[in-house]
C-alpha cells in the first residue's frame, strides 16, 4: 500500500512539472491570426495523400440544349484529354443529349469529381471549353445563378438582364475587372467562374439588379473596397464609413382606387331588417286600393311619363328652326375731305405719261436743245 500511494505522489509531482513546462502562447494580434499572408497557396492534392484511392465509382450526368450539340462534339476530346489527367472518365451522349462524368480505380483526388460535375454543368450553359476548363484548378470555383423565376413579367425581366450586361457589355466587363471572374449570361442563368470572394460579390450584384437596383451601385462600392483593400492600416477595420449609401428616389406611390370605401364604426347590433314591398304599400296606402285602381294609376304614371318624353322630344325638334342671332350691321365710315383723292389731277398725268414714250424728251427740252445746237454752229463759223 505504501509503495502504490508513493507512485501515485511520483506521478502527480511529475505532471504539474510537465505542465509548468509547457511552452506559453505568444501574445499575436487576432488580426495576423485571421488574416492570411499575401502569396500563401494551399498545397495541392497528391496521389501521396490518397495512395489507396477511393473505394466506390461516383458518376455525374447532365443535359444540354440541342444548339450545344455542335460545339460539344467538336471539343469532346479536348474535355477528354483534361479529365483523364485526373483520371476521370467522361462520355457524351448525343441521341439523349447527355454528358456523364465519373471516376476510376486511378483516381485519388475524392473532391475532383465534384469539379468535373461543374465542368460538364457550365459546357451546358454556353460557357467555352477554355474557361469551364479552369474549374479543375483549386483555386478557381463556379457559381450558376438561376434569374428565370426572379420576375414575373417577361418583358421586364429581359429589360434587367440587358441592364446587367450594359451597352456593348461595358456593364458585365466592368464586373468582371473587379471582381476577377469570369460572367456569362445566358437565358434563365448566369454562370461565373473564379475566386469565391468574387463569387460572392457577383451572385450580389445579379440577384440586386433582377430586383430593380441597377448594377452601377454595386460597381461604385466594389470600386471603393478595392482601394481601400490596399491599405494594411484598414484591413481590420470597419468600411461602412467610406461605403456611399445609396436611397430609393423614384418610389412609386401605390395607386389609390376609385371608390374609397369608408369603414364604418363597429356595432355590437346588427343592422335594422329591410322593408318588404307589403310594408312598403301599406305606407303609402296602396295596399288597401282595389286592383283596378292599382290598373289605373300605372296607366296614369305611365302616360304622365309619356307625355313628358313627347315634350322633351318636341322641344328638341323645335331647335332646328329657331334662327340664329344675327350681327349688328355696321354702318361705313364717310371719307374725311382731308383723304379725298384729286381725280382730275390724276387723270392729266396718266395722259402725260402717254405721250411721252419711254427715255424720250419733252417738247420744251427738244426746242431747248436745238437752240443750243444752232448757237454753236455759229461760233464755229
Amino acid at each position: 500500500m505504501a509503495s502504490s500511494s508513493s507512485s501515485g505522489q511520483a506521478n502527480a509531482e511529475g505532471k504539474s512539472e510537465f505542465r509548468s513546462k509547457k511552452p506559453k502562447p505568444e501574445n499575436r494580434d487576432e488580426s495576423e491570426l485571421l488574416t492570411v499572408p499575401d502569396g500563401w497557396k494551399e498545397p495541392a492534392f497528391s496521389k501521396e495523400d490518397n495512395p489507396r484511392g477511393l473505394l466506390e465509382e461516383s458518376s455525374f450526368a447532365t443535359l444540354f440544349p440541342k444548339y450545344r450539340e455542335a460545339y460539344l462534339k467538336e471539343c469532346w476530346p479536348l474535355v477528354q484529354k483534361a479529365l483523364n489527367e485526373h483520371h476521370i472518365n467522361a462520355t457524351l451522349d448525343l441521341i439523349e443529349g447527355s454528358m456523364t462524368v465519373c471516376t476510376t480505380k486511378k483516381t485519388f483526388d475524392p473532391y475532383i469529381i465534384i469539379r468535373a460535375r461543374d465542368l460538364i454543368k457550365l459546357l451546358a450553359r454556353s460557357v467555352s471549353f477554355e474557361q469551364a476548363v479552369r474549374i479543375l484548378q483549386d483555386d478557381v470555383a463556379c457559381d450558376i445563378i438561376k434569374i428565370g423565376s426572379l420576375v414575373r413579367n417577361k418583358e421586364r425581366f429581359v429589360k434587367r438582364r440587358q441592364r446587367l450586361i450594359g451597352p456593348k457589355g461595358s456593364t458585365l466587363k466592368a464586373l468582371e475587372l473587379l471582381t476577377n471572374c469570369y460572367i456569362m449570361v445566358q437565358g434563365n442563368t448566369v454562370s461565373a467562374i473564379g475566386p469565391f470572394s468574387g463569387l460572392k460579390e457577383v451572385r450580389k450584384v445579379v440577384l440586386d439588379t433582377m430586383k430593380n437596383i441597377h448594377p452601377i451601385y454595386n460597381i461604385k462600392t466594389l470600386m471603393i473596397k478595392r482601394e481601400l483593400a490596399k491599405d494594411s492600416e484598414l484591413r481590420s477595420q470597419s468600411w461602412e464609413r467610406f461605403l456611399p449609401q445609396f436611397k430609393h428616389k423614384n418610389v412609386n406611390k401605390r395607386k389609390e382606387p376609385k371608390k374609397k370605401t369608408v369603414k364604418k364604426e363597429y356595432t355590437p347590433f346588427p343592422p335594422p331588417q329591410p322593408e318588404s314591398q307589403i310594408d312598403k304599400e301599406l305606407a303609402s296606402g296602396e295596399y288597401f286600393l282595389k286592383a283596378s285602381q292599382k290598373k289605373r294609376q300605372k296607366m296614369e304614371a305611365i302616360k304622365a311619363k309619356q307625355a313628358e318624353a313627347l315634350s322633351k322630344r318636341q322641344e328638341e325638334r323645335n331647335k332646328a328652326f329657331i334662327p340664329p342671332k344675327e350681327k349688328p350691321v355696321v354702318k361705313p365710315k364717310e371719307a374725311s375731305t382731308e383723304n379725298k383723292i384729286d381725280v382730275a389731277a390724276i387723270k392729266e398725268k396718266v395722259k402725260k405719261a402717254k405721250n411721252k414714250k419711254l427715255g424720250a424728251l419733252s417738247a420744251e427740252e427738244v426746242k431747248l436743245k436745238m437752240e443750243t445746237d444752232e448757237k454753236k454752229k455759229k461760233k464755229k463759223k
